[in-house]
């Protein structure tokens, strides 16, 4: 591509796309369109759907309507790992050119390949999510995301460079370097988890610099739950814009959905490209907007790995469309996987989360510890105070922390406090539980 083609392309990208302001009627020819071609594509591609589709006794004409999909069976990430490594494709492998896969934390990694179409579609998808955020070509990017086969830090790059940008590939740690180099570079934009970005603010304060007086304008922070208290601690430290950038490996990675800047009311999901779904999480049945339950994606143009009706395990709503035509997300509330259940009582660390924030002299640094005292499941809440405090003041913090906790999310904890930088400090997703049953 030439310079001047590059130019062209980067010039495109700073104006909406026909697509993100389509009329719902446009919007949804377009999803059934894909959604059938995709239905096709994994039926006569991957062994897998194959069976799962003649197994649930369905194929890819009974597609009529959009409302056809619930017809066809779930994927979960133990399918994936059970087809390990490469079961899931959908073309040879000579069409693949690049893999990613999840950390791995439990069983096997779940792994992902990509065509070049795919790359290119990716890039598109950040790219239009960049400039959802408020980026344009002549911004530079600050990419603190992890590199590698983690598909944050290289989707956030490839997605910037589309958008035309200057990017800075940080990727995660060096905590200390990556604040000098913020305050040396000065980038407009920064990428990364929101806990990693506490980490940086921390780090800012200790070096005596005031983040107000950098170019830094926006932070997209993604690949973990945040809250709105959250983005309200982050804005007022660093005088930015904290917006929402939604993916997951198994559907594409970063750029699934992403918060508009004159809007901020949530991610918008770019319906184009994914299908989203929310079902009840217990019996799988379809539930209409609004209604909270949880996400599911269908691929509606990926090629290597085509994914139908991906259970996220995010528990959230789907809302109308504001600053775009397509349905926005609601704030990812938890998921049906990491839940505690303290007593009978359901609980999210976010929720917790919540109530650390509306303290004063407490941080948001926390760590959950729950355990079980003879029959009983307890929980203990260790969070770092702001500054050191005498006992009095935190003891008076605890106390605070402790009815606020129990009378918003109805469970009694233990409450520790900690003095600052006493928790180890997270250069990627923050670990918010420690599970000692």
């Amino acid at each position: 591509m030439s310079r001047a083609q590059t130019d062209n392309r980067q010039t495109d990208y700073n104006q909406l796309e026909a697509i993100e302001k389509a009329s719902l009627e446009e919007l949804r020819s377009l999803q059934l369109q894909r959604m059938r071609k995709t239905l096709e594509h994994a039926y006569n591609n991957s062994p897998f759907y194959k069976a799962q589709f003649d197994e649930a006794g369905v194929h890819p004409r009974d597609l009529e309507s959009l409302s056809d999909l619930a017809k066809f069976p779930f994927t979960t990430k133990s399918d994936l790992r059970d087809n390990y490594p490469f079961g899931m494709f959908a073309t040879p492998m000579e069409d693949i050119v690049r893999i990613h896969a999840s950390s791995g934390t439990t069983g096997k990694p779940t792994v992902v390949g990509y065509t070049q179409n795919d790359i290119d579609t990716w890039a598109d998808v950040v790219a239009r999510s960049i400039r959802a955020a408020g980026g344009r070509s002549k911004d530079m990017v600050h990419v603190a995301y992890g590199y590698g086969l983690f598909t944050g830090g290289l989707g956030a790059h490839y997605g910037a460079e589309r958008l035309g940008c200057t990017v800075i590939p940080m990727s995660g740690g060096q905590t200390e370097k990556q604040v000098q180099l913020i305050k040396d570079f000065n980038p407009d934009i920064i990428m990364v988890t929101p806990s990693y970005m506490l980490n940086l603010a921390d780090e800012m304060e200790r070096q005596g610099l005031d983040p107000k007086q950098l170019n830094l304008r926006v932070g997209i922070f993604g690949a973990e739950p945040w809250t709105g208290s959250m983005r309200e601690n982050l804005e007022q430290r660093l005088g930015i814009d904290a917006l929402d950038i939604y993916g997951l490996s198994e559907v594409m990675g970063p750029g699934v959905a992403m918060e508009c800047l004159e809007t901020k009311d949530g991610p918008t999901i770019w319906e184009d490209h994914f299908y989203p779904e929310i079902i009840d999480p217990e019996t799988g049945e379809v539930l209409p907007d609004g209604e909270e339950g949880e996400l599911v994606f269908t691929s509606l143009t990926k090629e290597a790995l085509p994914i139908i009706r991906y259970r996220t395990r995010d528990l959230t709503r789907l809302l109308p469309g504001t600053a775009r035509t397509m349905r926005r997300m609601d704030k990812i509330t938890g998921r049906s996987d990491d839940m505690l259940i303290i007593r009978g009582v359901n609980v999210f660390p976010t929720q917790i989360e919540e109530q650390i924030l509306t303290v004063a002299n407490l941080s948001p640094h926390y760590v959950l510890e729950v355990s079980r005292e003879g029959n009983l499941d307890t929980m203990q809440v260790d969070v770092e105070s702001q500054q050191l405090l005498n006992e009095q003041d935190s003891a008076t913090a605890a106390k605070e922390l402790q009815q606020r906790i129990k009378t918003m999310v109805g469970v009694s904890t233990k409450i520790k406090i900690l003095p600052p930088e006493a928790l180890p400090r997270s250069e990627g997703k923050a670990k918010r539980v420690i599970d000692k049953r």
